[in-house]
């Protein structure tokens, strides 16, 4: 039980990082119908712009996070102007080939500016807690608590205020939005914002558990497209739920089978529920 239990919450803390990150990519795709394969260059910068003001700026763990949501967002509103708004008319293959072209562009990037060597950011609160007889650390009590508060944010902000509202609206019908006046234009550039910040955020939560390293989008790409196809695209709910699995398949397959294929057995869960449900566990939603 007590193995069970230390595992149980290191899977909430993983689950929560992958809700986040898919949400973002789950929005864009409901709002925009852009498989945004960027997704993962933004992560990784949001971990590495957390690494640089903890050591250029000084500013403490919290500045930090919110600095890098703030530049990660305004960065990911300045794509979708750049690249992606001239290829709206495109067939769909051109922007996730330009998006495919963003994220190699923005690793190189980043190797030139801080190198392939990978960084560790220090846990703002060190040590360990006990609960339910396990020992857990901070860091993790802190990355489940602050997921669970930034995705009731997020659904605060989606269902009870007028911004949120016109982000629906345009994800039902795009032309029918526009239509009773709503600035599409506005809303798709707010959507890439509110998603380049949950990824920053949640790299930035999990950079002090693992590495921080150039290659580190990439991978979480490959898990948050499963996430998001395993959830149904476009369906928010679809993203929380996908993610939790694909964090409790990789945790206690890792833990009672090899963690060495940890990763093998959350997409072997992939597999068997698209063969089940090829539509996703859940349908598109607004």
């Amino acid at each position: 039980m007590s193995t069970f239990l230390q595992q149980l919450f290191n899977a909430l803390a993983l689950g929560g990082v992958y809700a986040l990150v898919a949400l973002g990519l789950t929005l864009v795709y409901g709002v925009m119908r852009v498989p945004n394969f960027a997704h993962g260059g933004l992560y990784m910068l949001g971990a590495y712009f957390s690494w640089a003001a903890l050591n250029s700026l000084g500013v403490g763990y919290v500045p930090a996070l919110l600095l890098s949501a703030l530049a990660v967002a305004l960065l990911a509103a300045l794509l979708e102007r750049v690249v992606f708004y001239p290829l709206r008319n495109a067939p769909h293959v051109h922007p996730m080939i330009a998006a495919l072209g963003v994220l190699f562009f923005i690793e190189a990037a980043v190797q030139l500016v801080w190198g392939a060597d990978f960084k560790q950011i220090a846990e703002p609160i060190q040590g360990t807690v006990q609960m339910l007889g396990v020992t857990i650390t901070w860091q993790r009590v802190l990355v489940i608590a602050a997921s669970v508060a930034t995705m009731l944010g997020l659904n605060f902000f989606l269902k009870r205020t007028l911004t949120g509202a016109t982000i629906e609206a345009m994800a039902q019908n795009r032309e029918g939005a526009r239509l009773v006046g709503i600035d599409t234009n506005r809303v798709g550039m707010l959507t890439f914002a509110i998603s380049g910040a949950l990824a920053a955020i949640g790299a930035s939560l999990i950079a002090p558990i693992n590495a921080v390293t150039p290659s580190m989008g990439e991978v979480m790409n490959l898990k948050v497209f499963a996430i998001i196809i395993l959830g149904g695209m476009g369906s928010v709910p679809g993203a929380i739920v996908g993610a939790f699995l694909l964090a409790f398949a990789e945790v206690f397959g890792g833990a009672y089978v090899s963690f060495d294929f940890a990763d093998v057995i959350g997409f072997a869960l992939l597999v068997v529920v698209l063969a089940i449900r090829p539509q996703g566990l859940f349908r598109r939603t607004a």
